[in-house]
């Protein structure tokens, strides 16, 4: 039963990782082409993609929390038995924190992208220069 509920609790993070992905892989994809190089853009999706999956999937399945199913509390007690009720619970904390955990991590790179955005656009402006005619130039 515990196996069963492993597994299930992964494919359960995994799915929500996967769907957060799809939510968020036109906003990444537009992000990253606009800071970084176009050639180097696409390896920064697939390893923010790899990234979210891994964050996903480690805070949804909590293997320390799983372990009071084949381990007993104290050494007169039994180990905590899995029932409905139970499976309903862990599979709904298995969603839940998987998305805050994902949610965390692109909070992150939404807050290293902005950055590297507003300095991108500022040195876009030292660029042009004054009135839009570049540095040095004349009218």
């Amino acid at each position: 039963m515990f196996i069963s509920l492993l597994l299930v609790t992964f494919g359960v993070a995994v799915g929500c990782s996967f769907i957060v992905i799809r939510i968020f892989n036109h906003s990444v994809n537009t992000i990253l082409s606009r800071i970084v190089a176009d050639e180097i853009a696409s390896a920064w999706t697939r390893y923010l993609k790899f990234a979210i999956f891994v964050v996903g999937v480690s805070g949804g399945v909590r293997i320390w929390e799983l372990e009071k199913y084949i381990t007993p509390r104290t050494v007169d007690a039994d180990a905590v038995v899995l029932t409905g009720e139970r499976w309903t619970l862990e599979i709904y904390r298995t969603v839940i924190e998987t998305l805050q955990s994902v949610a965390w991590m692109l909070l992150i790179f939404f807050l290293f992208a902005l950055i590297a955005y507003v300095i991108a656009r500022g040195r876009e402006a030292a660029q042009v220069g004054p009135r839009g005619h570049g540095q040095g130039g004349s009218p």
